[in-house]
């Protein structure tokens, strides 16, 4: 609508201009009125084209390096305009209806829990203020009234030590906001760093509920078998390399080694049989799969062929869905699209919209049912 009237309003300016001073035909004015329309409207597509190319949020990298190559290209630079276009229609309508649907609910405050919200990371990551872990779901939740903390724990340790930082965060939080307990959700190892906490630490008096997302509960085999295969000096030199790395990007005591066995299923049986449920915690679990090597880039489409290849089955690239279950299933994700849900997908990590899954919602949901339980 605006660039209508600012059309409107240059047109006639152009068009007083050329009949006061030069008395110009009026078929001659018809020629130029083609010509300025033709001019205005290459500059409003233009200028559509630089800010979806600068404002999208699912265009991703590959749609705009191509753009850049081979927008001189007749017929493919059509086709990359037509793939824009559907992208930010898709994108519009999609944050149209999140708005919508939080200006009708935003009242009811579904995400205000009894007790904060915890949310654990994984391995290999860290708690950044410039790159939130979780995408999008921290906002959408406290966009609907929950209180979020994190846990700020090492990107790579063992079990054992991520859960006594973990212990650590519990009891500061509990101390500064007087909450008395914490629902945790974690991801990936973090939830078993978390239930450690829990069942070895004695925080099962601090946490009210702990929800696992696609946490390897009985381990990855391939890790193990990655682990036995490789030279202790090689595994010991990529080891040196990330914990130098990541000690410059915050963590203050990194195990790049310990970590990545903590996650082979030898040490997974170790550790469940001391990290046994704790009572009056509730304690379940929830997954996700890809539906082929197509549904994410390296390199989880790597995992999900070793996965399907040492016979784990379903995964979703780097963890089997039957390794997911711990106590109360909640299922695994399966959308209907041809995409499927991979391990960064079910975070939001890479802030893409799947077909048929709206992962903002499904936290959503899942904390909304904890507010409904009395947690």
């Amino acid at each position: 609508m605006n660039a209508a009237i600012v059309c409107f309003f240059l047109e006639l300016a152009v068009y007083g201009y050329l009949l006061i001073f030069y008395k110009m035909a009026p078929p001659l004015l018809l020629v130029i009125n083609g010509i300025v329309c033709a001019v205005f409207l290459y500059l409003l597509l233009i200028n559509g084209i630089i800010r979806i190319f600068t404002c999208s949020g699912q265009l991703g990298l590959f749609n705009r390096m191509a753009l850049l190559l081979f927008w001189w290209v007749p017929g493919v630079n059509l086709v990359l305009l037509h793939r824009f276009i559907d992208i930010s229609h898709k994108e519009y309508h999609f944050t149209m209806e999140k708005q919508q649907y939080y200006e009708k609910r935003k009242e009811e405050e579904l995400c205000k829990t009894k007790y904060p919200i915890l949310m654990v990371h994984g391995i290999f990551f860290r708690d950044w203020k410039s790159f939130n872990y979780w995408g999008r779901i921290p906002e959408e939740l406290i966009r609907h009234g929950a209180a979020i903390f994190y846990s700020n724990h090492q990107s790579s340790a063992s079990v054992e030590q991520c859960g006594e930082e973990i212990k650590a965060c519990i009891l500061d939080i509990v101390k500064k906001t007087g909450c008395g307990k914490v629902n945790i959700i974690a991801h990936s190892k973090g939830g078993l760093d978390s239930r450690y906490a829990v069942s070895c630490l004695g925080m099962d008096q601090y946490v009210a509920s702990i929800t696992t997302i696609n946490t390897p509960h009985a381990g990855c085999h391939y890790v193990c078998r990655i682990l036995d295969r490789i030279s202790p000096g090689f595994a010991g030199f990529i080891g040196k390399k990330y914990e130098c790395l990541f000690t410059l990007l915050g963590d203050d005591n990194p195990d790049f080694l310990s970590g990545l066995r903590d996650l082979t299923d030898r040490e997974c049986a170790r550790l469940n049989k001391l990290m046994k449920d704790a009572p009056g915690v509730l304690c379940q679990s929830a997954g996700s799969q890809m539906k082929s090597p197509g549904s994410a880039i390296f390199p989880l489409n790597l995992g999900y062929i070793i996965i399907r290849l040492l016979g784990e089955g379903s995964n979703d690239g780097l963890v089997s869905t039957d390794s997911m279950v711990w106590g109360n299933d909640l299922g695994i994700l399966k959308p209907k699209g041809k995409q499927g849900i991979s391990h960064g997908d079910v975070i939001d990590l890479t802030r893409k919209n799947i077909e048929g899954f709206d992962v903002m919602g499904f936290y959503t949901d899942l904390v909304h049912k904890l507010k409904e339980q009395g947690y």
